[in-house]
């Protein structure tokens, strides 16, 4: 899964205004916001999915479409306040640091990767609170569907033979012993699983919850 972030905005003008989704401040504090959707008692604004789309191309070349970017938020927001209630630990900082170490060396040089942020309009502390949050979410998913989902030997024969080696075949490329890629084979299989299983679980959630997204003119 590769699911959420938040969204921001609007000058929380009143003092008893909605909490925002996430927590990040907007990019600048002169962009006036708005609301695009709430989530139970909590808003997601404009702003998150604008900072979203622009973390999305940095990691991967690419930001999907506004209404992908806001189904991430609102399913991050199930996750992250599933983990919170339970109390699942944050990521260490030696890990986030890790991550955003491999991240700074997909550009080739500091200089380069303070260019990249800059043309996407986003801070150093930006990215590493979105890095952090999606090490999160992700690890928690992992945590609770992980142990429900058995691999047995007939899957990883499966798709030894229906799969991978169809792929490699149609790339030219040599097919390796069965024994030799069966970890491999099977974590892959179990994080198909786990996905399928955070699907069945978000959808069902979201059916539960009050969510209203916000239409340009401010109206649900």
């Amino acid at each position: 899964m590769r699911r959420a972030i938040f969204i921001f905005v609007l000058l929380l003008a009143a003092a008893r205004a909605p909490q925002a989704i996430g927590g990040s401040p907007p990019q600048s504090a002169r962009v006036v916001d708005r609301i695009v959707a709430r989530v139970e008692d909590d808003i997601i604004l404009e702003s998150q999915v604008r900072e979203l789309g622009a973390f999305q191309q940095l990691i991967e070349g690419h930001a999907e479409s506004d209404d992908k970017l806001l189904e991430e938020l609102i399913e991050q927001w199930v996750v992250g306040t599933e983990a919170t209630a339970s109390h699942f630990p944050q990521p260490a900082q030696s890990e986030v640091d890790r991550e955003l170490t491999r991240l700074r060396e997909q550009l080739a040089s500091p200089e380069k990767y303070a260019s990249r942020l800059n043309e996407l309009g986003l801070s150093a502390d930006q990215v590493r609170q979105l890095l952090s949050r999606q090490i999160y979410v992700e690890r928690y998913v992992d945590y609770k569907f992980r142990p429900s989902v058995q691999v047995e030997p007939a899957e990883i024969d499966a798709y030894y033979k229906k799969e991978l080696l169809p792929e490699l075949a149609k790339n030219n490329q040599p097919a390796p012993e069965r024994a030799a890629v069966e970890q491999q084979v099977r974590e892959l299989l179990i994080q198909r699983g786990i996905s399928e299983l955070t699907v069945k679980w978000l959808d069902d959630t979201k059916s539960r919850l009050k969510i209203e997204i916000q239409t340009a003119g401010g109206k649900p």
